[in-house]
């Protein structure tokens, strides 16, 4: 398999429900592989999703919480679907969004089954909790490959992102099929961040 380079980005559609998710197929015949993006409101999807793609705007980045309210699809270089799941945990929005977005989202984890890959976004300066650990395992056990990014790594010095993650490795290790997830620091300001990250994603897509 060609290898993605992340050079082109189109957006596709903004979908709930799985009838409105695109279904796109390679000459083969064969579904497009998705790898979704997914992690708590305010952790950085948007800005990384545009610094990944080296864009100003292909994501909407806004300071509120939750602006993220629907599955958006963007074709990545013609080969790899990439989606953009609503963020959770910290959205200022009622009770009945709130599970209205689970309900989708969880359907979505289950149904899709050209979902291949997950990034798994955790700001370094949090340690996760039991709702990203249960997540986590869910997807382990769903077979998934997931990848977890370390995002916001500038806001810390050196020595703070040392041990930070430690923290955070050692917290998956409690939980035995967490103990070998890969994982990627990730900022917005730094370059060479984004070429690592596209590295493993190629990894742990094609092998």
């Amino acid at each position: 398999m060609k290898k993605i380079m992340f050079k082109q980005a189109r957006f596709l559609t903004s979908a709930l429900k799985e009838a409105e998710c695109p279904s796109l197929q390679n000459a083969q015949g064969n579904p497009l592989p998705e790898m979704a993006i997914v992690g708590r409101s305010n952790v950085g999807k948007s800005s990384l999703l545009n610094h990944l793609m080296q864009s100003k705007s292909l994501a909407k980045v806004s300071s509120k919480p939750g602006k993220t309210q629907r599955i958006n699809y963007f074709l990545i270089d013609e080969t790899l679907l990439l989606v953009d799941l609503p963020g959770y945990g910290y959205a200022k929005v009622d009770k009945t969004t709130k599970q209205n977005w689970a309900i989708h989202l969880e359907n979505y984890l289950n149904q899709r089954g050209s979902l291949k890959l997950l990034l798994f976004l955790l700001d370094i300066r949090r340690t996760p909790n039991e709702d990203d650990l249960a997540f986590l395992e869910w997807a382990y056990f769903q077979g998934l490959s997931v990848i977890l990014v370390l995002t916001k790594t500038d806001k810390l010095k050196e020595n703070e992102k040392i041990k930070q993650t430690e923290a955070i490795i050692m917290t998956l290790r409690r939980e035995k099929s967490l103990s070998g997830l890969p994982y990627v620091h990730y900022s917005v300001k730094e370059g060479k961040c984004k070429h690592q990250l596209i590295e493993v994603i190629n990894k742990e897509l094609w092998g």
